[in-house]
Parts: C-alpha cells; sequence; structure tokens
C-alpha cells in the first residue's frame, strides 16, 4: 500500500528483456535507505518487489501482466521514474490510499500553464474513467494528484511547482503515457452496491443511501 507521495526521481540504468518479461535495474538512494529484499517498491504507480540491492541502486522482476497493463514495458535506459516506499503504519497519509496496482494507461492530451500551476489533461479508457470525479483522487504514474475537471473520456489534474519539478509529469509532454489508477474507494462502493444489488432488490445499499450518509 502507497500514498501517490512520490519520494524520488529515480533513473533506469538497464532493463533486461526475457521472453514474457523484464528485469529493471534502476538508480535510487532515498527509497533503498532500509529497504531489503522483497519490500515493495512502486514504480511509476507500479508495485513491483525488490529482488536484489547495489550500491546506489536496485533491481525489480516485471511480469508479463504488468509489461501488458502499464507502461514499464516502454522504459529505456536512461529514463526517469518515479519511486516510493511501501507505507507504514504510523506514517501520515499525505496522499491518498494507492494499491499499485494499474487500471489501465492514458494519454496526455494536453498541458496548460495557469500562473503558478500547470493543469494536465489526460485521455483515458473506460475502465479508469468509471472511478473519475470531482476533487476526487486519481494516482498518476503513482502520483496522488486531485482531479479538477472531466469529461466523458478525458480528465484534468492540476500540478503545483514541486510536483511538476519532484515528478515524471513536469517533463513529460503531450502524447506521453501514463499509468493510471482509479481511487480504491470507489472499487469497493461499486462492488458492494453490484453484490447487495444481486441479492436483494431490497437492499438499503443503493444511490439514495449513499447520498444521504455522504458518499456522493
Amino acid at each position: 500500500m502507497f500514498t501517490g507521495i512520490v519520494e524520488e526521481l529515480g533513473s533506469i540504468k538497464a532493463v533486461r528483456r526475457g521472453a514474457d518479461s523484464a528485469q529493471l535495474l534502476i538508480e535510487a538512494a532515498r527509497v533503498i535507505e532500509g529497504s531489503r529484499v522483497g519490500d515493495s517498491i512502486m514504480v511509476n504507480g507500479v508495485c513491483l518487489t525488490s529482488v536484489q540491492f547495489g550500491d546506489h541502486n536496485f533491481t525489480a522482476d516485471v511480469m508479463a501482466e504488468t509489461l501488458d497493463k502499464s507502461n514499464l514495458g516502454n522504459l529505456r535506459t536512461g529514463d526517469r521514474v518515479n519511486l516510493e516506499r511501501a507505507l507504514r503504519l504510523g506514517d501520515r497519509l499525505g496522499g491518498h490510499i494507492v494499491s499499485g496496482h494499474i487500471d489501465g494507461v492514458g494519454a496526455i492530451t494536453r498541458l496548460e500553464k495557469h500562473d503558478i500551476a500547470t493543469l494536465v489533461s489526460i485521455k483515458a479508457p473506460d475502465a479508469v474513467m468509471r472511478y473519475i470525479i470531482k476533487k476526487g483522487s486519481v494516482a498518476i504514474d503513482g502520483i496522488s494528484l486531485t482531479v479538477v475537471d472531466l469529461a466523458k473520456d478525458t480528465f484534468q489534474v492540476s500540478l503545483i511547482p514541486h510536483t511538476a519539478r519532484e515528478t515524471t509529469l513536469g517533463f513529460k509532454k503531450a502524447g506521453a503515457n501514463v499509468n493510471l489508477e482509479g481511487d480504491i474507494i470507489g472499487k469497493y462502493i461499486e462492488r458492494m452496491m453490484d453484490f447487495h444489488g444481486s441479492r436483494e432488490s431490497g437492499s438499503r445499499l443503493n444511490m439514495s443511501f449513499l447520498a444521504e450518509h455522504g458518499f456522493l
């Protein structure tokens, strides 16, 4: 489990490709402090298991499913990546609950400067848009951000200078692909509504109930 607060920008030192998998060697400093083999480290929003540590670097395996469902398969030597260690009990939850399991890959369609902010528009698949709401949370390449606005297949977020400077979104251009993860709370609400709706037509768990108790 993660928070979406990026700890540092790492750099891809090597990509070793298998038949249906890959192994990433990632240069890092902060996220390897106190980390051990088997620990989870989020790389561009994807939860990966660290399998080896060296001087200022760590290695992680990427299975076929992850390559297929994320943008990690496009990484090349020299590319920068967002890194975050797993959340520890007692830490501040500065962003939102992020699982590191990607719902889909979107594409940046536009970047606009508004005073100190950078507005980023992203086209996303239905699997992501179903969980996007105004003022709600979304993880973009592992960055916890707040949705400013949305349309049928796009949504918009705003970057403060710190986020633009300290994460990959600060140097990505229109057309770049990004990993997207919707808010996990919305997924559980959807699942509960489907489950209760299929069991009992008279279930109290419905849209009116959620609105009455502040969920909508």
